[in-house]
């Protein structure tokens, strides 16, 4: 069981994702604003968020970059249009997946617990050292010069899949397998976002990347320095 913060200000969507979630097992909270939601992130403790973008006050997209400013509490869009300025905008500013509204429960659920998978899994390998990159994959941090780089669990994840096979292409679609356990290829965008967050954080220069390298056609390759 999982405590769930929903963040929707439709009353009866919100009520129905209540119901619907508790009946999975969750424990759920609500909030039907914007700064609510972000209140309750940091009173509640939730261990996921389900977030709409469009909320009255401060949007999901601004919720959002203040949810991922506070932690590292996985964050799961909820959105009402599957089109490319929803979902890449919710991306860059932290989100960890989407669903479009409306969503089946059990598909709500299934993606849920498919993100806590990933931000609980634990890898026991030891740790990789790349230029200044330090890796360390049994405590789950990265270092680069010294300094501890915050990266979100998924990105965290993306990276660990990508270091793991240092030289070695990865496809988009092997990715979304792995780190977001989806097999629609149409979610690419997903690794794509996360591949642009991830380069602000690790890469010296990350509009000249050198670590995570595109390979246009096929995916990406961790290059070891």
């Amino acid at each position: 069981m999982a405590r769930v913060l929903v963040i929707e200000d439709d009353r009866s969507v919100r009520n129905a994702l209540e119901f619907a979630l508790r009946r999975q097992g969750h424990h759920v909270s609500a909030a039907a604003t914007g700064e609510e939601g972000v209140a309750l992130v940091r009173d509640a403790a939730p261990d996921i968020v389900v977030l709409d973008l469009m909320l009255p006050g401060i949007d999901g997209f601004e919720v959002c970059r203040r949810v991922r400013a506070m932690g590292d509490v996985p964050v799961v869009m909820l959105t009402a249009r599957g089109d490319d300025f929803d979902v890449v905008g919710g991306l860059e500013a932290g989100a960890d997946d989407y669903v479009v509204k409306p969503v089946e429960p059990r598909v709500l659920d299934a993606r849920l617990r498919a993100v806590l998978r990933r931000t609980e899994r634990e890898n026991t390998r030891s740790t990789s050292v790349f230029g200044d990159l330090v890796i360390d994959r049994a405590a789950l941090t990265v270092h680069k010069g010294g300094k501890q780089v915050g990266l979100t669990p998924t990105e965290l994840r993306l990276l660990l899949e990508l270091s793991g096979s240092p030289g070695q292409v990865l496809s988009r679609e092997q990715l979304l397998r792995s780190v977001w356990e989806h097999d629609y290829l149409g979610d690419s965008r997903l690794v794509d976002a996360c591949v642009q967050r991830l380069r602000l954080k690790v890469e010296d220069v990350p509009s000249a990347p050198v670590l995570v390298r595109t390979v246009r056609g096929f995916g990406y390759r961790f290059d070891p320095l």
